[in-house]
């Protein structure tokens, strides 16, 4: 019997804007990281319909509700541990010293994905408005077997 994997939607400075190709993308998650820049709170309820939500608060983040979301989150799944942060700039930690096998940031608005160390770093780029010529994106982070693939997915908008 295969173990079964598990499906992590990754999605970033949605700036109060969740679109719909977004959301057809992320569909199928076990769950979804939000990385910060949510904008609206309207964005974690709407993606809470798919599957359960952690999410960490960006810089724009300031309403009172997004207030309450916090700057860093660890989530621990198939064996994996991965922390959540919006700037990979204020990461103060090593995180391969810290046992996290991936590390999922936000905030530059350029999806990348990026092993050192043995941990992967991985930005779904943004999915909120359009920034200069950048893709809007999401990601998805897929665990099998103690395994972490990852995959950019652009948005046709």
């Amino acid at each position: 019997m295969t173990e079964k994997s598990v499906i992590l939607g990754v999605i970033s400075d949605t700036h109060g804007l969740l679109r719909p190709e977004a959301v057809r993308a992320l569909r199928g998650s076990d769950r979804i990281l939000h990385a910060g820049d949510v904008g609206a709170p309207e964005i974690l309820d709407a993606l809470a319909q798919i599957a359960p939500v952690t999410a960490v608060r960006g810089n724009i983040d300031t309403e009172p509700r997004a207030r309450s979301l916090p700057e860093t989150e660890v989530v621990e799944t198939a064996g994996v541990s991965i922390y959540i942060l919006h700037d990979l700039g204020q990461l103060d930690l090593k995180p391969e010293a810290a046992g996290f096998r991936v590390v999922v940031y936000g905030h530059s608005h350029k999806p990348k994905m990026e092993e050192n160390n043995g941990v992967l770093y991985f930005n779904p780029g943004s999915a909120g408005p359009r920034r200069f010529k950048l893709p809007v994106s999401v990601g998805k982070l897929i665990i099998q077997a103690g395994k972490v693939r990852a995959e950019l997915l652009e948005l046709k908008t």
